[in-house]
């Protein structure tokens, strides 16, 4: 368990945006090119609807730019891109280089892939970059997953969709936000959640189910014990937006109500880098973030990895 050395520089989230396709595409949409309904989906993912649309790069310099701008910063003065996406435009170059020049940056900018949990690693490899010196860091979390997605396989097609969320963290003169983080890897259940290059999603939906309940409470239980914290002590939640089964149970197992949960899942599906980012920004747009609450994010994801961290909200 990492614990976030004294004297650390610290960052602080400064700005933040999102992006959506326009095209949504509902359960009853669904219903019609394959068997299933509003209501099957309804009681085994809580998802109503999802976006779908759009390319890696152009949804992330979206979120990108609504980020730059709410910060009001100069993007010059940005020294790292770090995007995090499992569904990349080409196998080479890396996405990140499209966005940074779609952004007019000049930067270092690279992709992070680590799936479902891939926004929070970005997350926690900005504030080390800006530990090691750097000024300010545009993290984005993107993916497209309708474009490996089999659009007959009902175990599949219900749940994925496409979206980007980004966030602008910039050096804390005093403490920064992050208080604890985690993040692990199990490559030996790699093959319960993969597409091959070329390929669609497959998944064992049973077993990761079982899997990611416990990896998700492991990593926050983790983090909160770096951050010197306890459950009760976490104001909201924001979990990778999958599945309400396994955010329910979960947050059950962490002894946190739903109450203190951030959902959007209903609205977005399952969009992989973008989910927490997504949930986040909407609770803070929501005002149900109040400065000095503290946060945890945690997910899970492909591979299969997990990740957590737990900021103190604070912009001043």
């Amino acid at each position: 368990m990492p614990i976030i050395p004294s004297g650390a520089i610290g960052a602080k989230i400064i700005g933040w945006g999102t992006s959506l396709p326009q095209k949504v595409v509902t359960n009853d949409e669904l219903s019609k090119t394959m068997d299933t309904s509003d209501e099957w989906i309804r009681e085994r993912t809580g998802i109503e609807r999802r976006h779908i649309g759009g390319t890696t790069a152009s949804l992330s310099i979206e979120s990108g730019r609504k980020a730059i701008e709410m910060s009001g910063i100069d993007p010059l003065s940005i020294d790292a891109l770090v995007l995090s996406t499992t569904t990349p435009d080409r196998t080479v170059p890396a996405t990140s280089a499209t966005v940074q020049h779609g952004l007019s940056l000049r930067c270092g900018a690279f992709d992070v892939n680590a799936a479902c949990s891939g926004f929070v690693y970005a997350l926690i490899t900005g504030h080390g970059l800006v530990a090691m010196g750097m000024k300010r860091i545009l993290v984005i979390g993107t993916d497209t997953l309708s474009r490996i997605t089999d659009w007959t396989d009902r175990n599949t097609a219900i749940l994925f969709a496409d979206g980007s969320g980004a966030a602008v963290i910039e050096a804390s003169s005093g403490p920064g936000q992050l208080l604890g983080w985690d993040f692990d890897a199990d490559g030996s259940l790699e093959d319960l959640l993969y597409a091959e290059i070329g390929g669609t999603l497959h998944m064992e939906g049973k077993e990761v189910f079982r899997r990611a309940v416990r990896i998700m409470v492991e990593s926050a239980e983790k983090s909160i014990k770096a951050a010197g914290l306890t459950t009760n002590e976490i104001d909201l939640v924001v979990p990778h937006q999958a599945n309400l089964r396994i955010i329910e149970a979960a947050c059950k197992r962490l002894d946190i109500p739903m109450s203190r949960t951030s959902v959007v899942l209903n609205e977005t599906g399952n969009t992989s880098s973008a989910s927490i980012p997504l949930a986040l920004f909407d609770a803070v747009d929501r005002g149900r973030v109040k400065s000095g609450d503290n946060v945890l994010l945690v997910g899970f994801g492909a591979g299969m990895t997990a990740a957590s961290a737990v900021i103190k909200w604070n912009q001043s």
